[in-house]
């Protein structure tokens, strides 16, 4: 699999533009190679040191391309933070619909859409992926696990973006609401 490093330059300009620093913890997610890569800024000795890459992971996101408007089913690109936190606690597997607990892929739900875990996603570039017909929160776009993880690493969702449940969990217990993803084609 192919590593990002670096953040994306690009991801780092849009957060100098909207005057937002960098949070502590920054995903990326490539699109076209269907990963999604996550970044640390480590402490050493009480000084913040440069973003570092940690691991990089394969992921899906939408079947139906790239898109930023309402209705589309398309993956949102820019600038976004995890604006709320939804499935801590509930084992790998949980069954989710409208953000609430409805089974298990264990139980009657093998195939199930929305599993495990869901870091709902807000959009920080007004009239991009926030506001309007493009809010990225209003249309319910989530990094959230998937019933049929044999779909990764290729384009299957309806605009979120699905990650395996061995990586969606711990990667849910580091990150704080408030993490900034960014989400671009390359």
């Amino acid at each position: 699999m192919t590593r990002q490093r670096t953040i994306p330059a690009d991801a780092l300009l849009a957060c100098a533009r909207h005057g937002l620093p960098p949070t502590r913890y920054f995903l990326a997610v490539n699109i076209s190679r269907q990963t999604l890569s996550l970044f640390a800024r480590p402490l050493l000795n009480g000084l913040v040191r440069r973003h570092q890459w940690v691991r990089t992971l394969r992921c899906s996101t939408s079947k139906f391309g790239i898109g930023e408007v309402t209705n589309s089913n398309r993956t949102p690109r820019g600038l976004h933070r995890i604006a709320e936190k939804i499935g801590g606690g509930w084992p790998a597997g949980t069954a989710f619909k409208s953000r609430q607990v409805t089974g298990f892929t264990w139980n009657g739900q093998p195939n199930a859409t929305i599993t495990t875990r869901i870091l709902w996603l807000e959009g920080l570039e007004p009239g991009f992926n926030r506001g309007g017909n493009v809010d990225t929160h209003t249309r319910y776009i989530y990094i959230h696990g998937t019933g049929n993880e044999t779909t990764l690493g290729r384009p299957d969702s309806h605009g979120c973006v699905h990650l395996a449940a061995a990586d969606l969990v711990p990667l849910y217990n580091l990150l704080p609401s408030g993490t900034m993803v960014w989400i671009a084609e390359r």
